[in-house]
């Protein structure tokens, strides 16, 4: 079994990756855990006809006793409603601080689930089971909760380590080929930034059915990367803002699509324009675009948005939680594997987006 160690001044955990790991996570789950008895192991719509079934039989196995909670699938679901529908619930079965919080399915469960583990009580233990390939290259790794306000994603959120994350790369195969791709979007911003070692593996995904074939390799990658930023920058005071790389532009193209744009499909598209507008500027090197186009375009991920320059565009990046003092930190590359942060007054980026970008196009 390959093993992620995240060491951090008051934390560490383990990240375990195999194959057919669902067949170990009540023993894994218990290792962890030896003094807790009961446990909430929140799903949803999607995730939980597939695998609550053996993961609460694995858990059951190992001497707890297990509460299924299921929320509706998708990102309405992660809310303050329904947060605090979880909080009334955990109430009624009688969960104490000595419980612990299993979240079992993508990022959307895994950001709500850890929301509801780090403030229920003031924190109950939590253990990730990520089962999309996004929550298993990203979200599921270095603690960041939440759930979303009307005015934006992610605004209302906690730092909170799991105590282990189990990541079974079967899953994939349950996911629609939409999905899988999603996810292999934060592979391809995770590889952008590392290392041009990195960049090579992700060269050798020429099409869809390279994802699933090379799922290992990617998820170890992505994780190793992650798991080493996170540890240099927990609570994203520095280092760690590169992983927002495609995400300033991401998030607002995100929010103004209304559903019609998946996370990873927006990122993509963030990853792409924001690219475009720094080689234009002569930051990034001439040809660093090319190369992010092409390895998304070749597993049908969108290049661009009408929405880009759009008013509301420009408002919903103003509202970014990561913004300070009407500055905004954008990632460019200034090489594959040398991200480097670019700070920009938010009165100055519509002149940038339109110069580099909008008028280059």
């Amino acid at each position: 079994m390959q093993q992620v160690e995240v060491k951090l001044p008051e934390k560490a955990y383990p990240i375990y990756i195999e194959k057919g790991l669902f067949a170990q996570v009540g023993v894994l789950v218990k290792r962890q855990w030896p003094k807790i008895q009961q446990v909430a192991l929140i799903s949803d719509t999607n995730v939980t006809p597939l695998y609550a079934a053996q993961i609460r039989a694995q858990l059951s196995d190992a001497g707890f006793k297990v509460y299924l909670y299921t929320v509706t699938a998708g990102e309405a679901s992660k809310s303050l409603g329904t947060a605090s529908s979880l909080y009334d619930e955990l109430l009624g079965d009688g969960f104490t601080r000595s419980a612990g919080v299993i979240a079992l399915g993508g990022g959307v469960v895994g950001d709500l689930a850890g929301f509801v583990a780090s403030t229920y009580m003031r924190g109950l233990a939590f253990i990730q089971i990520p089962t999309s390939l996004l929550a298993q290259v990203d979200s599921s790794v270095g603690g960041k909760t939440a759930v979303d306000l009307p005015a934006g994603k992610n605004l209302v959120g906690t730092f909170y380590q799991p105590d282990a994350v189990l990541i079974d790369p079967a899953t994939l195969t349950t996911l629609s080929q939409r999905y899988l791709v999603e996810g292999y979007a934060e592979v391809v911003k995770m590889a952008a930034i590392a290392s041009v070692d990195f960049w090579q593996l992700i060269e050798q995904i020429p099409n869809v059915a390279a994802i699933t074939s090379h799922a290992e390799a990617l998820i170890k990658a992505s994780v190793a990367f992650k798991a080493r930023i996170v540890m240099a920058d927990e609570k994203e005071g520095g280092l760690r803002q590169i992983l927002n790389f495609g995400h300033t532009f991401g998030h607002a193209i995100e929010a103004g699509a209304q559903g019609a744009l998946a996370h990873g499909e927006a990122v993509s598209i963030g990853m792409v324009t924001l690219t475009q507008c720094f080689e234009h500027a002569g930051l990034s090197p001439v040809g660093t675009t090319a190369k992010l186009r092409h390895q998304l375009a070749a597993v049908g991920l969108p290049l661009t948005s009408a929405l880009i320059g759009q008013p509301d565009f420009y408002a919903r990046i103003a509202r970014d939680k990561k913004n300070r003092g009407g500055r905004v930190n954008m990632i460019y590359l200034k090489a594959i594997g040398t991200p480097v942060v670019y700070p920009l007054a938010l009165t100055a980026l519509p002149e940038f987006v339109t110069h580099n970008l909008l008028e280059a196009q």
